[in-house]
């Protein structure tokens, strides 16, 4: 397939078959191009007072890259469990490419221009996390904790470079599932330049929602 036309991004809103999608806009590229792809669509819905997602993927090719394009409105509580079966769906396909790989799209609110981020190896699970496990836990409200502990966002790498750990130890991270998914992207690309830099802690690739 041909490499995603950047100029599609139309003040954040991204086209399909006259629908729209919102997306995030975060202040920077983490990846700049995806060669190969195949889109999903995940459209904001609403019923009365409740808040639905539509999942498209009619167009998907389980041996190419997939762009996941999402409507920040939507909450990581209807969007994560469809990402989850997503996730499995393609990995169970028999025509699965070793090569390919799992993006979220956005848009870069600086350059203007359509952007991705790189997810295929995070696991989601929908339940909180086990009791010992290190944590840090995001509210909807953007506030943060490290296990029990409010911690301000421009502490935190401060923070984890000042940790003491006894053994190999693995960082968890948590959110809350009210949280919308715009924030969560926001939150992602934050966390992507906080760096682990005690001997021992690494992170566990495990992402709580609950």
């Amino acid at each position: 397939m041909k490499k995603i036309a950047l100029l599609l991004l139309a003040l954040a809103l991204y086209s399909c078959n006259d629908k729209e999608v919102l997306l995030p806009q975060v202040d920077k590229t983490l990846v700049a191009d995806v060669e190969d792809h195949s889109p999903v669509y995940f459209f904001f819905k609403t019923e009365g007072k409740d808040t639905l997602v539509e999942v498209n993927r009619k167009n998907t090719i389980s041996s190419t890259n997939w762009i996941f394009n999402i409507d920040k409105r939507l909450p990581l509580r209807l969007v994560v469990p469809e990402v989850i079966k997503l996730q499995a769906k393609k990995e169970g396909s028999m025509h699965k490419s070793e090569t390919s790989e799992n993006y979220y799209s956005y848009s870069d609110s600086v350059h203007k221009k359509l952007a991705f981020m790189l997810f295929t190896s995070v696991r989601y699970r929908m339940t909180p996390p086990k009791a010992g496990e290190n944590c840090l836990y995001f509210t909807k409200d953007n506030n943060i904790r490290l296990n029990t502990t409010a911690i301000a966002k421009n502490d935190l790498q401060s923070i984890l470079d000042h940790l003491t750990v006894e053994k190999e130890s693995k960082l968890y991270i948590a959110f809350d599932k009210k949280m919308s998914y715009g924030n969560y992207i926001k939150t992602k690309a934050f966390l992507n330049d906080i760096k682990l830099h005690t001997l021992g802690l690494s992170w566990a690739g495990v992402e709580y929602v609950y």
